[in-house]
């Protein structure tokens, strides 16, 4: 085989064989280039689009700038960035140099990125305007690496402006020889006590991605139009926005925004995409907003994921309504990459979360890590090519959860005698709102940190669409009774303190709250609360 060569067998597709050397911005970028396809477009903004030619060219770049800036093979580079071209060009261009990108939500506080910063030892950090306040704030500490700051907007104080840096460099840049098992970059995703953990990706695992699921679940073919409102630093959203149409030669439309249910929709009547990346809660969204008379044009679709949270039946049954479509839905994870288990045409049963994707073997475990029977609960645990090797700095919770090549999920569910999986929650009181996972610990140690709090105990709840939100019991102090003007405050309190996604939608006022006899919470008594 050619140096970063990949060959598909076309009988088993998840029997992928990679040349020795292999960079994936080989194939992801010089493939195409090689093959004629200069001209294709990877990715539309509003009235704009970023072209093939284009981007190998600005990738090579910045692949350039971070070896004048001293970054070497297997330095971390970290990327706060928005779903624009600047986002292609950091990732991409730090794989091309051996470098391990790290993308990062931007809708975070300082103290996560003091801890990420800390402990990634990044040399570089790429970073939008939105998340400014923050990671300045973040940078002031001085237990960090970062000694380049780069902004993809105007520049400020100690940051340089990325496209001006990228005017002296050169579009010409060789891959540096790595293997298809070369550590390629990180995604940090919360754990059941709120810290980051980071999951470390080879060069293989997005390849694996693309094909098993891209291909061989959604059917994506060159050419294509998709949609993805999950943005790129999430597992999903990276998947979807890069490696899907760089592997296939499709097109992604993206959104530099927030996601509302109005300008997806909009996005939808204006691209046309075949394929719809949604989660449940925007879904509820846009049928909601298509209730009240919003017009939107979705004729052009006809493969609708989800995942990230549990999917409501009212809410299938909506959407089926609307367009004659299923919602798909599947499980995943950024440890694994993206989804492991998912319906399609022809395997599709409603409630379920589908079957294991072909390429990924399951299995459910009890507590003793034996085998249920179908129709027992236990947790799901996965195994497959582009499942993350190990947590960065977490020994233990790499033993943990990776074994052997399986991944213990934390996602408890049941199977039934068809093999379709149904979820039912996490093993660890953790919380998914608008597929993003929640701490209720860490509302928690926010909700206690007021003054006029004593104790407090957060779980997930129903909203009017049966999508699970944070829902709060709170104790105050001095056997005061709370009021509505004392949940306003609270709520406004913890948005001041965490991410803005994190904080309850409803608040509820008790004496106390129900414990066992050591003193631990019974957060499983209040689901019953009213």
């Amino acid at each position: 085989m050619q140096p970063h060569e990949v060959r598909v067998n076309p009988d088993r597709p998840e029997r992928i064989d990679f040349a020795p050397v292999f960079n994936v911005t080989v194939p992801f970028l010089d493939r195409h280039i090689r093959e004629g396809r200069n001209d294709f477009v990877v990715a539309r903004w509003r009235n704009r689009e970023l072209r093939l030619e284009v981007l190998l060219r600005n990738v090579n770049r910045t692949a350039n700038l971070l070896r004048s800036l001293q970054v070497k093979r297997g330095d971390r580079v970290m990327l706060l960035l928005r779903d624009h071209p600047s986002f292609y060009y950091a990732f991409l261009g730090a794989i091309r140099i051996g470098a391990i990108p790290i993308p990062v939500n931007y809708f975070l506080r300082s103290a996560d990125y003091e801890y990420m910063l800390r402990d990634s030892s990044a040399k570089v950090v790429f970073a939008c305007k939105e998340v400014m306040p923050e990671i300045q704030q973040a940078l002031k500490t001085e237990n960090h690496s970062a000694q380049n700051l780069i902004t993809s907007d105007e520049s400020l104080p100690n940051w340089r402006n990325l496209d001006e840096l990228l005017k002296t460099q050169s579009d010409e840049c060789e891959p540096v020889d790595t293997t298809a098992n070369t550590d390629c970059f990180w995604l940090y995703s919360s754990g059941s006590t709120g810290s980051p953990k980071a999951s470390v990706h080879q060069h293989k695992d997005m390849v694996y991605t693309s094909q098993l699921y891209g291909i061989g679940i959604v059917g994506i073919k060159p050419g294509d139009v998709m949609f993805s409102p999950a943005k790129l630093f999430f597992a999903y959203g990276l998947g979807n926005s890069l490696s899907f149409p760089l592997w296939i030669g499709a097109t992604i439309t993206l959104l530099e925004e927030r996601p509302t249910p109005e300008n997806t929709l909009d996005a939808i009547t204006t691209f046309k995409p075949s394929v719809n990346f949604g989660i449940p809660t925007l879904y509820a969204g846009q049928i909601a907003a298509l209730d009240r008379g919003y017009k939107a044009d979705l004729s052009s679709l006809r493969f609708c994921p989800t995942g990230g949270e549990i999917l409501p039946q009212p809410l299938l049954d909506k959407w089926k309504r609307r367009t004659g479509l299923d919602l798909c839905d599947a499980i995943g994870s950024s440890e694994v990459l993206h989804f492991y288990t998912s319906n399609r045409p022809g395997a599709f049963r409603a409630g379920s979360a589908g079957q294991v994707v072909p390429g990924y073997e399951a299995k459910v475990l009890d507590d003793a890590d034996k085998e249920v029977a179908a129709g027992e609960v236990g947790q799901l645990w996965i195994k497959g090519e582009s499942a993350a090797t190990y947590y960065w700095n977490k020994p233990e919770k790499t033993a943990e959860s990776m074994r052997d090549g399986w991944f213990g999920t934390g996602d408890m569910v049941r199977r039934d005698a068809d093999h379709y999986f149904y979820f039912c929650g996490r093993g660890n009181d953790m919380l998914k709102v608008g597929g993003i996972w929640v701490s209720p610990s860490e509302m928690e140690s926010a909700l206690v940190g007021h003054p006029e709090v004593q104790e407090a105990a957060v779980i997930g709840a129903p909203d009017e669409n049966g999508l699970i939100k944070p829902k709060a019991f709170v104790v105050l102090r001095n056997g005061k009774k709370g009021a509505d003007s004392d949940a306003v405050a609270l709520t406004n309190f913890l948005k001041n303190k965490l991410a803005p996604f994190k904080y309850p939608r409803w608040i509820r006022f008790v004496d106390e709250l129900p414990k066992t006899a050591s003193g631990k919470i019974q957060r499983f008594r209040l689901r019953d609360v009213p």
